[in-house]
């Protein structure tokens, strides 16, 4: 095992593989690799990972992250984007038999297949990753709408994506994406992460979040995709109330008095907005809308 001074995530070791492999940023991808040795911790810390668990890591950048995860896990994934890594992650990684990379996009890939042919022989397998921001939202959509057997997933992403994901019902922070997140996992903030501790540095705070996959959602819903379709409707104007939004939606030219049947049915104020309502009660809203026949 490599000593600590040599390891990737410090700012020395990190500015001489990019200058020695004439690595150069791209905006276009997102990249800012972390170097901080305590952040990288928690991290690791938060993922509960052992040598009888898999990791899969998405965007490993020069392998920070990456040689951490190959010290504490079983089994290693990286999913890596940019070919122009690959060598570098071939030499940081190279004491690690155990890892392996994967060149591609993650969005475009079959996360079960790939589930199949890399963790076949762990217990349980969890995400950890420094997401690139500008594509967290549909990676992690993925990850959980797929149905994969996975434990937790331990990702930095922005901060202000955290707050929304973690947001409890009543402030400006809840809206669809918390619903879709916490309908299939138990989100947790575990810390907020300066810019300073990035090479090259980000113009937004950032924040370690990780969310618990469950097993079954905390709420009957017997359509899901009608489940959802009801959320986002109901957010389509954050400022409208929820009768005005699903109106809009579900009976654009009459039936307003049918509508307020129908959340009275479900127990819910005509007047109130979208934000203050729980996932139960979104829940049972869709479950009522559904048995009307507004699918």
């Amino acid at each position: 095992m490599m000593s600590r001074r040599e390891e990737v995530s410090t700012p020395r070791r990190t500015k001489e593989l990019i200058q020695r492999h004439g690595f150069s940023f791209k905006k276009s991808l997102g990249q800012n690799f972390l170097i901080d040795q305590n952040i990288l911790s928690k991290i690791i810390e938060a993922a509960s990972l052992d040598k009888t668990k898999g990791a899969l890591e998405i965007g490993p950048g020069i392998g920070a992250l990456t040689e951490k995860l190959a010290q504490q896990a079983g089994k290693v994934t990286a999913v890596e984007i940019d070919q122009r890594l690959l060598p570098i992650l071939e030499e940081v990684l190279e004491p690690y038999p155990h890892v392996s990379v994967v060149h591609g996009d993650v969005l475009k890939l079959d996360l079960r297949e790939l589930f199949e042919r890399q963790f076949t022989d762990v217990t349980g397998v969890s995400v950890v990753a420094n997401l690139p921001y500008y594509v967290t939202t549909p990676i992690l959509m993925k990850l959980l709408e797929e149905g994969l057997p996975l434990e937790h997933i331990v990702v930095m992403i922005q901060k202000e994506v955290a707050e929304r994901m973690a947001a409890a019902p009543g402030g400006k922070e809840y809206g669809s994406l918390s619903i879709a997140v916490q309908y299939y996992s138990e989100p947790e903030l575990v810390c907020v992460v300066p810019h300073t501790v990035f090479i090259p540095q980000p113009n937004v705070e950032s924040a370690v979040i990780r969310l618990s996959v469950r097993k079954e959602p905390p709420v009957s819903v017997e359509d899901e995709a009608f489940f959802f379709d009801v959320v986002h409707a109901s957010f389509a104007q954050r400022r409208k109330t929820i009768a005005n939004n699903l109106k809009s939606r579900f009976f654009p030219k009459e039936g307003r008095e049918r509508l307020q049947q129908l959340l009275t049915e479900a127990g819910i104020e005509p007047s109130r907005r979208a934000e203050t309502l729980s996932l139960q009660e979104y829940a049972v809203l869709s479950n009522v809308l559904l048995h009307a026949g507004l699918k």
